[in-house]
């Protein structure tokens, strides 16, 4: 059953360029938005030929990007959300398309709380055991507000790029047609296989795990 949606708009548009701390540099036409159902202050990024899809070329490449301090900006190697971010930029470039920054730290449960899902995850939770123990869900993200940005932007069927089932689904549900899933690349390490392999077994991510020898907690 397909969501009736309110629409948003575009409040600002800036061009902002962009480099890696590995020296990959781009630009982005960076989007700010009123109306979103959610009140919080998501990015769109426009990145490579971004124009050409809403203006009638092929569906743009997408990523929603959940904000991730730890890993996005401090370069935790706990989860693999900054490997992604690098990933996601760089191929949409290459393709033209949007790179959506969510603020869904935690998968929704906000940054302190995903602190205090790491230390129950030290004494041999998952990151979805965790969240439960501390009274959240597993995943309380809405892509209600990605939706709305998507359709602000004129890019009603895309290409998206993530290994999470229910960001195809959460986004069908709403009206954004999902020509294509493409995966991401598998950022694992010895840090985060655990975690990754949560991702894989209980909630069905598209992951090719292969063994490592050392694992700790994720």
């Amino acid at each position: 059953m397909t969501v009736t949606l309110t629409a948003a708009t575009v409040r600002t548009h800036v061009e902002v360029p962009l480099r890696f701390p590995d020296g990959f540099a781009t630009t982005a036409d960076v989007f700010t938005f009123t109306g979103l159902a959610d009140g919080r202050e998501h990015l769109a990024l426009g990145l490579g030929p971004w124009r050409a899809a809403p203006a009638g070329g092929d569906a743009p490449l997408v990523r929603p990007h959940s904000e991730c301090l730890t890993g996005d900006v401090f370069g935790s190697r706990r989860c693999d959300c900054g490997p992604q971010l690098r990933e996601a930029a760089e191929r949409i470039s290459a393709t033209g398309g949007f790179l959506l920054y969510l603020r869904q730290e935690g998968r929704g449960i906000g940054l302190y709380a995903k602190l205090d899902a790491y230390a129950l995850q030290d004494r041999g939770l998952d990151t979805y055991e965790a969240n439960l123990a501390l009274g959240h869900g597993e995943d309380e993200r809405d892509y209600t507000a990605a939706a709305q940005m998507l359709f602000a932007l004129g890019a009603g069927r895309i290409r998206l790029l993530s290994n999470n089932p229910d960001k195809a689904a959460q986004l069908d549900r709403l009206g954004v047609t999902v020509a294509e899933r493409v995966p991401t690349g598998v950022h694992l390490s010895d840090a985060n296989a655990r975690y990754l392999t949560a991702k894989r077994d209980h909630t069905a991510h598209t992951l090719d795990l292969p063994t490592i020898p050392a694992q700790r907690t994720a």
